[in-house]
């Protein structure tokens, strides 16, 4: 009987992974067919980054948050500066189109030298960069490493500065071992569309997301299992990466602008960007009234205001 019992347990098992693996990865195939690559890829040091060019002027290159993509980007701010600037969207590593650096967890670090080379190899000339988020991180990482080949920060909600509140539930097990290679498959597999839909409202939040953007972001692809392993690595390290690189902003000397809505409960406007104003040269703070985590789309005209007075300290206008 025991033997029995162990023999259903094992079948039973092996028929729920192998379930779970051909959807998982049936999943993924939709996503990518729905959500293909907009733009164009480089080779840089052996890793596949994708980007999307548009306009011309003055360069300004834009990264995205945590969880994202490049058309968080091109759903509208794009299009909107492309008539006075050469505008490109990155996809960070590990994320939308790009290849990951490091399996342990791309650092902010290692994002800003890949983007930094990226922009090298396109023959931007010294960007400025925008951040928004996690993607905030990553530029304020360029800055402090590569700080002669930008001319401008412009810092969206960015995080900035070390906080006390623990890693949440969700990314200590997708981002462990055991939870990479069981709990990471069965949400590409089987997360309903209805929490996906969820997740970008409440990233929005007290905003209603624009019309069409859920639509058109491509959040599944967030829900790959590289992509998701990769974004959760980055999550966890996220603090002590912070908390080694905040000491370094004030060797910061280009034209800063940071904005920041008072209504983020995502990452925290006292935490991050008060004290970020103060460690930085010269940074401008501008504070958005009743405005959540996502500036550069609920406050666009504002975000496009603080870029063009960034361009115009730098010189380009």
């Amino acid at each position: 009987m025991a033997l029995k019992s162990l023999a259903w347990l094992v079948g039973w098992t092996a028929a729920l992974t192998l379930t779970t693996a051909c959807t998982a990865t049936y999943r993924e195939t939709r996503a990518e067919a729905r959500f293909p690559p907009l733009g164009q890829f480089l080779d840089v040091n052996g890793t596949q980054v994708h980007y999307v060019t548009k306009g011309s002027g003055p360069d300004i290159v834009l990264i995205h948050g945590a969880s994202g993509n490049l058309r968080d980007f091109t759903f509208s701010l794009v299009d909107k500066l492309a008539d006075r600037y050469r505008v490109t969207a990155f996809d960070r590593p590990g994320l939308g189109y790009t290849e990951r650096v490091n399996p342990e967890g791309t650092t902010l670090i290692e994002q800003a030298t890949l983007l930094a080379d990226a922009s090298d190899q396109l023959g931007l000339q010294k960007p400025m960069v925008l951040g928004q988020s996690y993607g905030g991180a990553v530029a304020l990482a360029w800055a402090v490493e590569r700080p002669d080949s930008l001319s401008a920060l412009i810092l969206l909600a960015a995080a900035s500065n070390p906080w006390t509140s623990d890693l949440s539930l969700f990314y200590k097990v997708t981002s462990s071992d055991l939870g990479s290679v069981t709990v990471v498959p069965a949400l590409t597999a089987f997360v309903p569309n209805a929490l996906v839909d969820s997740a970008i409202e409440s990233v929005f939040a007290p905003q209603k997301e624009p019309e069409g953007y859920a639509d058109y972001v491509g959040a599944p692809l967030t829900l790959r299992r590289d992509t998701m392993r990769a974004n959760a690595m980055q999550r966890a390290n996220l603090l002590d990466e912070i908390t080694a690189l905040h000491t370094r902003y004030g060797t910061i000397t280009v034209p800063t602008e940071i904005l920041h809505g008072d209504a983020d409960t995502t990452v925290g406007l006292s935490i991050h960007s008060i004290p970020l104003s103060q460690q930085i040269k010269g940074a401008t703070l501008t504070v958005l009234e009743g405005v959540g985590h996502m500036p550069h789309h609920a406050a666009e005209p504002e975000v496009i205001d603080a870029i063009d007075r960034a361009a115009q300290r730098a010189g380009l206008r």
